[in-house]
């Protein structure tokens, strides 16, 4: 049972394939992971876990305790992790945008779900208990997108009014992930959100992920190998999404609880292996494939 739930956010600071397992039925070779009843890209909770146990790994402060706390790699043991991990969600999506360069979009079902996720881990903002449906189609408050009340994302045009509860939504978002040292993000992300219908976001997030055709030279000709051409799908740069972190108390012996000082009559271990966690996780992690040209570089914002 997982006592202690924690959300936190990750930032695609470079483009993200976490891949579906390259069994495509559509235009692209390797597509990206994806919800199977809303299309909307997702890390599966598999691929987060791997790769922050691997950074974990990589710490020498804490690699002694990476199988106790997130279980054991050989399947001859018989003790479960102390942490789990939801799926990642989408929560906003980097358009292209004829004034400013580029919006962030979400959606009033994007939100809601966000907001019953935080619910899970006790948290309840003030920022997020608002009527997100009445909110489509709403910018910010001095919004830098719009022209004479419209905005242009991609070739489509949008009506949108100013809204004060969606200027709630943006600076509730960009306080999380932009900290000081973020400043020209945070500003823009509080002017740039733009809250769409869930049909149009839905549209953008099936469309507007970067395609990149990859190919094989031969070493020999120094021409393409045959059939080594391919397309491969991004979830793009600056996307944000969320998950949720979970723990509970070790699963170990003794022995093994005071390779990482935790102790078994600690009544509150479930929050010690949360802080553990939370102190310990890098800032930068690697997700998916593609790590040497690259790709895949994430930050990560626990709240």
């Amino acid at each position: 049972m997982f006592k202690e739930i924690t959300p936190f956010f990750i930032v695609a600071e470079t483009p993200i394939h976490a891949g579906s397992g390259g069994d495509s039925t559509g235009l692209v070779d390797l597509p990206i992971q994806r919800e199977r009843y809303t299309d909307f890209p997702k890390i599966e909770a598999s691929s987060i876990k791997g790769c922050i146990r691997e950074a974990f790994e990589g710490l020498e402060k804490t690699k002694a305790c990476v199988e106790q706390v997130f279980g054991p790699e050989k399947e001859t043991e018989t003790y479960a992790s102390a942490i789990a991990f939801t799926d990642a969600r989408i929560l906003l999506f980097p358009v292209k945008s004829l004034k400013n360069v580029f919006g962030w979009i979400t959606c009033p079902m994007v939100l809601e779900r966000m907001k019953e996720d935080f619910r899970l881990a006790n948290k309840n903002y003030d920022e997020l208990n608002i009527d997100f449906s009445k909110l489509e189609n709403t910018v910010p408050k001095s919004s830098d997108l719009t022209i004479d009340g419209k905005a242009v994302l991609e070739e489509y045009t949008f009506e949108v009014k100013e809204n004060d509860n969606t200027s709630r939504i943006a600076n509730f978002i960009a306080n999380i992930i932009f900290k000081d040292s973020y400043k020209f993000w945070s500003e823009k992300l509080r002017k740039d959100l733009i809250i769409l219908s869930d049909d149009d976001f839905t549209n953008f997030v099936k469309t507007s992920t970067e395609i990149i055709t990859r190919i094989k030279i031969n070493d020999k000709t120094g021409t393409v190998d045959t059939g080594a051409l391919w397309t491969e799908e991004y979830l793009p740069q600056d996307s944000v999404l969320y998950s949720l972190v979970m723990s509970s108390s070790l699963k170990v012996s003794e022995e093994d609880r005071a390779k990482c000082n935790f102790k078994s009559d600690t009544h509150d271990e479930a929050k010690r292996v949360m802080k553990f966690f939370k102190e310990n996780c890098p800032s930068i992690i690697q997700i998916g494939g593609n790590q040497t040209i690259g790709k895949g570089l994430a930050r990560i914002e626990i709240l």
